[in-house]
C-alpha cells in the first residue's frame, strides 16, 4: 500500500506527510483553507480542500489505500457522511487519531480496557470501530508537544495551573509520527492504542521545570481541594509494536 491520504495537514499532519514521503509513499493532504494549499504543494504533498462539515464529495482525495484522520472536528454528522464515502472508495485501512481525553479522571492508571466518557469523540471512535467495510486502528494520543508547541508557553497571562499534584500525560510529535509509521509498516489494524510517554511527573514539577528552563517566572498553581488525576498507560502500544519512546523524560524537553 503506497497511497496515503491525510485528512488534516496541520501541526501534526503536515510533518507526518513529510515523513511518509521520505518513506516512499505517495501522499495526499487536506486543509480547510486555500491559502495553505501552496504550502502543501511546496512539500510535495498533493493538496486538497476538504471540510467534512460541508458534505461535499471527496472522490479524488479518497482515491488511496490508507486514510489517516488528523482533524479535531467533533461533527458526528460530518463523520457519518465521510464514512459513507470511504465505504465507496478504494480506502482499505483507516487510522483515526483520537485523544486520551476520552478517559475520566478516576485517580488510577488508565488502559485501553477502561470505560470511556460518553462524548462526541468516543461516539466517533465507535463509528469507525464498528464499520466492517474497512479496517480501523484508533490512536489515543496524550497531550501533544514539540516544535512550536511548547509547554512553557501554556498557562500565560496570570492563569493558574490546576491540579498541581496530578500527573502529566504527554507525547512528543516525533513519537506520534513514529508510532503511526510502525502501525502502517507492521499492518497493525483493528486495534485501539493509548500513546503517551512512560514518564508522569507531577504537574507542579513539570510546569515549573518547563517555565524556568525557558526564562519564565515560577508558575502559579491552584490550590485544588479535590485531588483528580489519571495516568495513561502505553504498555499495549509498546508491546504490540515493540516500540520504544524517543522522548521519555518529560523533565528534559
Amino acid at each position: 500500500m503506497k497511497n496515503i491520504s491525510i485528512l488534516g495537514c496541520g501541526w501534526l499532519g503536515k510533518s507526518l506527510a513529510i515523513s511518509l514521503l521520505d518513506e516512499g509513499y505517495i501522499v495526499k493532504g487536506s486543509t480547510t483553507t486555500e491559502d495553505k494549499l501552496a504550502l502543501l504543494e511546496d512539500n510535495n504533498i498533493e493538496p486538497y480542500i476538504v471540510n467534512i462539515s460541508e458534505f461535499e464529495e471527496f472522490d479524488d482525495f479518497l482515491n488511496a489505500d490508507i486514510l489517516i484522520i488528523a482533524i479535531t472536528s467533533k461533527d458526528i454528522d460530518g463523520f457519518e457522511n465521510l464514512i459513507s464515502q470511504i465505504e465507496n472508495s478504494s480506502i482499505q485501512k483507516v487510522i483515526f487519531i483520537s485523544s486520551t481525553s476520552v478517559y475520566a479522571q478516576l485517580n488510577k492508571v488508565m488502559t485501553e480496557e477502561d470505560e470511556v466518557l460518553k462524548t462526541p469523540l468516543s461516539e466517533i471512535e465507535n463509528l469507525f470501530r464498528e464499520n466492517t467495510f474497512f479496517e480501523t486502528t484508533i490512536i489515543r494520543f496524550a497531550g501533544l508537544f514539540g516544535d512550536t508547541r511548547q509547554p512553557c508557553n501554556w498557562f500565560t497571562n496570570g492563569r493558574k495551573i490546576p491540579q498541581p499534584n496530578g500527573f502529566v500525560n504527554m507525547i512528543h510529535k516525533e513519537d506520534c509520527i513514529e508510532i503511526i509509521l510502525e502501525i502502517i509498516a507492521q499492518n497493525c489494524w483493528n486495534e485501539t492504542f493509548n500513546a503517551c510517554s512512560n514518564h508522569h511527573p507531577t504537574r507542579k514539577d513539570f510546569y515549573t521545570v518547563a517555565k524556568l528552563s525557558n526564562g519564565f517566572e515560577v508558575p502559579e498553581f491552584e490550590n485544588n481541594e479535590v485531588y483528580e488525576w489519571k495516568i495513561i498507560s502505553s504498555k499495549k502500544v509498546q508491546e504490540v509494536l515493540d516500540y520504544t519512546f524517543i522522548h521519555d523524560d518529560l523533565l528534559n524537553i
